[in-house]
């Protein structure tokens, strides 16, 4: 069956065009506060001029009716209606010479029509019922596709090594701080490719509210999977909804809709830090006190002994190693008192902590957020290995019955997610580098890199990637008042780990 793909519909304008009131996309302040901080901008980066042309733009359609029911929004799903839809896409190079651009676009709505009739969700719009719950119709009212060319940006000018992400990255996707509630009448999700000089970004836009980071790599990936002309899809996503997730709890709406929890006009510096997998192993073992990677199997006598079981929680993980570098390196440079209260926010995927558990291509939100809080003088004060163990404590103390509770707790008192650093002492970490973003091939080789788009970016915020090259190698992508972010660089105990990243085509 030929997709169906309809540009002659009535086109999607851009978010600039429609209503732009706080709740849709995102608190506004004074226009001179922004001419400040767009002239900031552009003496910061000293990148190419950030345009992107739009050269096409239409609506993808499944290419098979769908047949889900209605999906009610989670206990997981609802808290994130308050924020921006996630952006995230890959950095390719260029294609074959072969491969015209005209014949990328034509393969990636034809393959993005092939992914929704597996993803339908994707190619619905949002509900509410007359009793207040709001449900994913699958509809089949189809996703926005946008081409683009930038044939004056090249790679070296997105990667950007040793310096901030230009902010011309923002470009590459659509629907710029668009809040997720603005699902009941904007697509759910959206796909953009750009052209650039020696290469080609492709950025995908997922409402929040419909995946997690978990659902959004396996949607990504399918997608690129058909691109590529592989025959068999490689897992079904699951929209079962009989989870402890499902609840009939209402949510109260405020008026004119939700908004951003966070000042999304904020002056900020972003870098994403590359760390190997050799000096994730040295922040490891400083946290762990021992040399890891050698498991005695003697007792010193000469006689093999049997052994003993492996206990993972009983260690620190590396990435709770490089989390409380961060932690530490990011409270002192922020130059807090030694009494005020810092907290690290990790998300964690709920799937394999449930019993039974759940399926692990479930598709929606099943995340919980995990706070870690402690002084900023016992951060700074104590050694790294305290403060990894915090951490430690709290993400393996997070079993079945702590996120039962948290969903318990939620349903007492349903509320929106806080996100954001209010207090000005606290770290988000999101994403993680355990998802596969690395493991797509639209069709000529693996991404050069991963980046993402404006949404949901405040002081504190940071997300972890995997290293291209894989093997226990960490990126994250670190967004900082302007200040705070020049403390780190200039922080010798953090910038030991810090590497260069080859970027091999």
């Amino acid at each position: 069956m030929n997709p169906t793909i309809a540009p002659t519909r009535p086109l999607y304008k851009p978010p600039c065009s429609h209503d732009s009131s706080p709740h849709q996309y995102g608190n506004h302040q004074s226009s001179q506060i922004n001419i400040f901080f767009y002239i900031f901008c552009l003496f910061l980066y000293k990148m190419p001029s950030c345009s992107v042309t739009e050269i096409s733009k239409c609506i993808v359609y499944p290419e098979k009716r769908s047949t889900v029911a209605d999906l009610r929004l989670s206990v997981s799903d609802l808290p994130m209606l308050s924020c921006h839809y996630i952006q995230k896409g890959v950095l390719l190079s260029r294609p074959p010479p072969s491969f015209s651009l005209d014949d990328l676009v034509s393969s990636l709505r034809r393959s993005l029509s092939s992914t929704l009739s597996l993803f339908p969700a994707l190619a619905g719009r949002f509900s509410t019922s007359p009793s207040g719950h709001i449900y994913i119709t699958c509809n089949d009212s189809g996703v926005e596709f946008v081409a683009a060319s930038a044939k004056h940006i090249t790679v070296s000018d997105v990667l950007s090594p040793g310096k901030d992400v230009p902010l011309l990255v923002r470009e590459f996707f659509v629907f710029e701080r668009l809040v997720s509630y603005n699902g009941h009448h904007k697509p759910l999700s959206a796909v953009q490719v750009t052209e650039l000089d020696d290469g080609v970004f492709i950025g995908c836009t997922v409402n929040h509210s419909v995946t997690d980071g978990t659902s959004f790599w396996h949607f990504f990936n399918t997608f690129a999977d058909a691109t590529s002309g592989a025959c068999k899809i490689k897992h079904l996503p699951d929209f079962s909804r009989n989870t402890v997730f499902d609840s009939p709890a209402v949510l109260p709406v405020p008026p004119g809709g939700p908004r951003v929890t966070f000042d999304a006009d904020q002056p900020l510096r972003e870098r994403v830090f590359h760390f190997s997998r050799e000096a994730i192993l040295k922040l490891k073992q400083r946290t762990n006190g021992k040399i890891l990677g050698k498991v005695s199997n003697g007792n010193g006598n000469g006689k093999i002994t049997k052994k003993k079981s492996y206990d993972r929680t009983a260690e620190i993980s590396s990435f709770q190693s490089l989390s409380a570098q961060l932690w530490r390196s990011v409270t002192r440079a922020r130059n807090l008192g030694p009494s005020k209260t810092t907290t690290f926010r990790m998300a964690v995927n709920c799937r394999h902590r449930l019993e039974p558990k759940m399926d692990p291509y479930y598709f929606g939100n099943a995340i919980q957020s995990i706070p870690t809080m402690a002084s900023a003088g016992d951060v700074l004060a104590k050694d790294l290995r305290w403060s990894a163990g915090q951490l430690h404590r709290n993400v393996v103390a997070h079993d079945d019955a702590t996120v039962r509770s948290g969903i318990a707790d939620w349903e007492s008192n349903p509320r929106l997610f806080p996100l954001g650093n209010a207090d000005g002492a606290s770290i988000t970490m999101g994403s993680s580098p355990r998802f596969p973003m690395y493991d797509n091939d639209f069709g000529w080789g693996k991404p050069l890199a991963v980046r993402s788009g404006g949404a949901n970016k405040f002081d504190g915020k940071i997300s972890a990637f995997p290293g291209r090259e894989g093997n226990g190698s960490v990126d994250l992508e670190v967004v900082l008042a302007p200040e705070t972010m020049a403390g780190i660089e200039n922080d010798p105990e953090f910038m030991q780990y810090v590497s260069e990243v080859s970027y091999d085509r």
